[in-house]
């Protein structure tokens, strides 16, 4: 292992808090841009798929709408992985903002169904893979390239403030919704909402989108560590030497581990809106706040685990968070499934909790796998790292379903959450500490 270790901490250079601040706000407006059509659309989504259609056509399309974007990230992590790892991570961030950007701005544009019919269901549908690939290559480039800016003693920190924008991009455009619907209510086809107000917060996203590409090319330096690889030798097929050798193993470990961390994210994140509106009677604009609370303070959490994994490592704390969610974050979450419906006070702070515990080992995602791979197939080791193991976890309500023959529906979340908090554990003790490791030489390599 190649390691150094130095009791006093570097300041982070100006190029270092150009790229870092960039990776944050590209990692926030991506997760703003992801849920646009779940948050933003989801009080008008008639305007695309109208009433009249079949319940399971119409199901069907709501969830392509969505699930597309998904499917587009690990293609944008396969695709752009590949070019950030030979051409530049700054150079693929740039196209893939400009991408996503240009994107969403066509989205804000499209008429309704009664005006292009289905066809502009698949339109949609289209426009959000490609947006979705354009948002995989920028996450796959943008944060390789700020945590190779940082020194390695604060990468921890910067790595969990980089994270924490996931969870504040999602509490922005809720807000960013109930804000439009305030001054351009919605309800039927012909009202403000539906018709234009839905297209702000798209037109928003877009606008951020181009702010952030123009402060790339502008103010954000090529990282200094893919300079020198480039110079030593450029890796000639990052995907081919990702899968294999030690790369592959350290690559399959990072798998198991994310596999458990969508999972976490899932059973937190996914289910517990739904859980909430059903069981609890909190519907609204009181589940709305329910959830931003929740993730503001994710934010701040993630934040602190970053600063807490630079003391006593990522390994150890991956490891003790996932005891945590196993055990402190599957209690507190069945005391939320049993809290009194309608007492409101008590349910945001139970699902506040419940959502902290539940997702805690996350902090480290970005500044994790990154540490996992050198320099030659970092971006592409990261993007699809982060990206693919995202599929398996999808499925969860069919694992629900099936856990629902030998249990309540409500309690299988609990087992999800046990099972995602095992693979965190499993993943992480299978492979090194690397809060250490040199990004400038190879990585570690897996423990036998």
């Amino acid at each position: 292992m190649n390691t150094a270790t130095s009791q006093a901490v570097p300041a982070l250079t100006p190029q270092a808090r150009r790229s870092v601040w960039g990776a944050f706000v590209a990692f926030f407006v991506d997760n703003y841009d992801i849920f646009l059509p779940v948050i933003a659309l989801g009080p008008a989504i008639h305007y695309f798929v109208p009433k009249s259609l079949p319940p399971l056509t119409a199901a069907v399309a709501d969830a392509m709408i969505f699930a597309t974007t998904l499917i587009g990230r690990p293609l944008g992590a396969l695709i752009f992985g590949h070019f950030a790892d030979t051409l530049g991570r700054k150079k693929v961030t740039v196209v893939c903002v400009f991408g996503f950007g240009i994107t969403t701005l066509l989205i804000a544009a499209l008429p309704g169904y009664q005006h292009w019919g289905s066809s502009v269901i698949w339109a949609f549908i289209v426009l959000r893979l490609i947006d979705g690939v354009f948002l995989g290559g920028e996450y796959t480039a943008a944060n390789p390239l700020a945590m190779e800016q940082c020194p390695k003693a604060r990468r921890g920190f910067y790595g969990a403030l980089i994270q924490s924008a996931a969870s504040l991009g999602t509490a922005f455009i809720a807000v960013v919704t109930l804000v439009v619907l305030f001054f351009l209510p919605g309800g039927d086809l012909d009202s403000p909402y539906v018709q234009w107000g839905w297209r702000l917060p798209f037109v928003m996203g877009a606008v951020m989108a181009f702010a952030l590409g123009i402060y790339y090319m502008r103010s954000v330096d090529e990282s200094e560590a893919w300079e020198k690889a480039e110079k030593k030798g450029k890796t000639q097929s990052p995907l081919k030497t990702l899968f294999r050798g030690e790369n592959l193993k350290s690559f399959m470990q990072v798998f198991v581990l994310m596999t458990g961390f969508w999972l976490l994210l899932n059973a937190s994140l996914a289910m517990m809106p739904g859980l909430l509106a059903r069981n609890m009677g909190i519907r609204g604009t009181d589940l709305t706040w329910t959830l931003v609370i929740s993730y503001i303070v994710l934010a701040i959490v993630y934040v602190l685990g970053g600063v807490v994994s630079q003391r006593i490592g990522r390994r150890n704390y991956l490891m003790g968070s996932a005891v945590i969610s196993a055990v402190l974050g599957t209690a507190a979450y069945y005391f939320l499934l049993n809290a009194t419906p309608g007492d409101l006070s008590s349910i945001i702070w139970l699902a506040t909790l419940t959502t902290v515990l539940v997702v805690m080992p996350g902090a480290l995602g970005c500044v994790y796998i990154n540490e996992r791979f050198h320099t030659g197939v970092r971006a592409t080791g990261f993007g699809l790292g982060y990206s693919l193991a995202i599929i398996l976890p999808a499925f969860y309500v069919f694992y629900q379903a099936g856990l629902a023959h030998f249990m309540p529906f409500k309690y299988t979340v609990l087992v999800l959450v046990v099972l995602g908090a095992a693979l965190v554990f499993i993943g992480a003790a299978w492979g090194p500490e690397t809060k250490d490791v040199d990004f400038d030489a190879p990585v570690p390599a897996i423990e036998s």
